[in-house]
């Protein structure tokens, strides 16, 4: 039996190979994983605990992509911190690291583990991708070592990095990524000293990867899509749901159709922390999606993606996001406008007193117009259309410009931008659009419950975010969530 094992592995590999060769789209799978955590601790545990508790996740996440692979996929995405969890400071979360190589030393750790020192995590992930015959994408940590010759050595003599890791089908280490926009409880981890613009090419398309964070900003999310030409992204994430615009799968969802690709989006789940929200999402809208705050499980999805979305007939075309806003030449006025509180930007707002009209609000150099007809406006339930042009952040500064139709949290017009998952009141027609200075921009619908709307609105090429044929669901929220990336503020690492 010993010498079929490996003409075994190399037959299911090459049908695989043969089988996305032959369609243009594939399989792609991400799991939203329930993660294991470390006890909070200042002290190193040892290694043999570190590996002990990076074992049982993995235990989980072998199991999700043996069931991924027999459901015929061709990739999965697992999710940030998803092997040995977060509540680590520098110094304790140094037991889970490994060295992990540049992906040009052409290594296979499931058959020459310790080529690179002791790799039992990246032997692993390596074992599961070749006895699966699947590409395996993961997130773990990356040390290596320095000294005062490099001048920005840390005091302990290593560097540490959020490290994403990818294996094709045979277990071959294929990619490599480090965390470049590091949030910023992150204090384990190092920034790289330049960004990484990381991309590989499969039998179904060409694929770049980043970490959670990295989304908001151009390098090197824009940068692998601008100028690198990916056709899927792949995103492993520990993300925070934040209403009204920042849950996982509402900007997520936009993002892909906003920049026009694949996002395989792999969120952690924990309730505690507000994390849940993974999917797969193409230019056109979520191919599959998962949002459960009732539950504390892990979820797979899969969906059949296009390999090259840009080929398909479907491709939404290129939009000019002001040109419709900026032709308007006269909008009602906005007397009774109000500034208020938005995850603590302040924005300029007005609220809808009528069932139907037009509005406008203007916030800097953005001016939001909206024309709108209610089906059924509830008196105990307020909209607000909103604008904000400026700086969001603490750590890192970066520049939104924002058209958003929301509800408020209570008739309170204080309470506007908090919170809120809940609504009643349906909307027949919807129309929103903005005179924005940046042609990055994510357009985002979402319902009662925090649900998607696939298939229920559409972008016009003149910028316009509209409903085909009214809302189904209560509205919670319309927005044009726009990125100004260059009038951000430096990168930590550039000041």
């Amino acid at each position: 039996m010993l010498p079929f094992q490996p003409l075994l592995h190399t037959g299911v590999f090459t049908l695989r190979v043969l089988q996305a060769l032959a369609s243009d789209t594939f399989i792609a799978a991400v799991y939203e994983h329930a993660v294991i955590l470390p006890d909070p601790t200042d002290k190193p545990v040892s290694p043999d605990a570190a590996l002990a508790l990076m074992n049982k996740n993995m235990d989980v996440l072998e199991g999700a992509i043996k069931e991924a692979a027999q459901q015929g996929a061709h990739i999965i995405v697992t999710p940030e911190d998803g092997i040995y969890g977060w509540q680590l400071t520098r110094e304790s979360i140094y037991p889970y690291l490994e060295d992990i190589p540049a992906p040009v030393v052409n290594w296979i750790p499931c058959t020459d583990p310790s080529r690179f020192g002791p790799a039992p995590v990246q032997e692993r992930l390596s074992c599961m991708a070749r006895n699966n015959s699947i590409y395996v994408v993961a997130n773990t940590g990356d040390k290596k070592p320095c000294n005062s010759s490099d001048p920005s050595c840390p005091s302990d003599g290593r560097y540490q990095y959020n490290t994403d890791v990818v294996f094709d089908p045979e277990g071959k280490l294929v990619a490599r990524y480090h965390k470049y926009n590091l949030f910023r409880g992150e204090t384990q981890f190092n920034y790289p000293k330049e960004p990484e613009v990381v991309t590989f090419e499969t039998p179904f398309g060409k694929f770049g990867i980043f970490t959670c964070f990295d989304i908001l900003f151009h390098e090197p999310a824009v940068v692998l899509v601008s100028k690198m030409q990916v056709d899927t992204v792949l995103f492993l994430t520990a993300w925070m749901n934040v209403l009204p615009f920042l849950t996982a799968v509402e900007f997520h969802s936009a993002w892909a159709m906003g920049m026009r690709v694949n996002l395989l989006s792999a969120n952690t789940h924990n309730i505690s922390f507000a994390m849940t929200g993974s999917g797969l999402f193409t230019p056109e809208g979520p191919a599959a999606y998962h949002y459960d705050t009732g539950t504390e499980e892990g979820c797979l999805l899969l969906a059949e993606l296009s390999a090259h979305p840009w080929r398909s007939p479907t491709y939404p075309p290129a939009v000019n996001w002001s040109l419709y806003a900026a032709s308007i030449k006269k909008f009602p006025g906005q007397n009774d406008a109000f500034s208020g509180s938005v995850q603590q930007d302040i924005f300029t707002s007005s609220e809808l007193r009528r069932k139907a009209g037009n509005y406008t609000v203007c916030q800097g150099d953005l001016c939001c117009h909206l024309i709108y007809r209610m089906s059924n406006k509830r008196k105990n339930e307020v909209y607000v259309l909103g604008a904000f042009d400026g700086l969001h952040g603490s750590l890192i500064k970066y520049h939104w410009q924002i058209c958003t139709l929301l509800k408020c949290k209570s008739t309170d017009l204080d309470t506007c931008g908090q919170p809120v998952q809940t609504a009643q009141t349906k909307f027949e027609m919807f129309s929103l659009s903005g005179t924005f200075g940046t042609n990055y921009i994510f357009p985002e619908v979402l319902y009662s419950g925090v649900q998607l709307a696939p298939g229920e609105f559409e972008v016009l090429r003149d910028g316009r975010l509209k409903s085909k044929h009214g809302t189904s669901k209560p509205l919670l929220t319309v927005t044009l969530f726009g990125r100004l990336y260059e009038k951000d503020l430096p990168h930590p690492l550039r000041t």
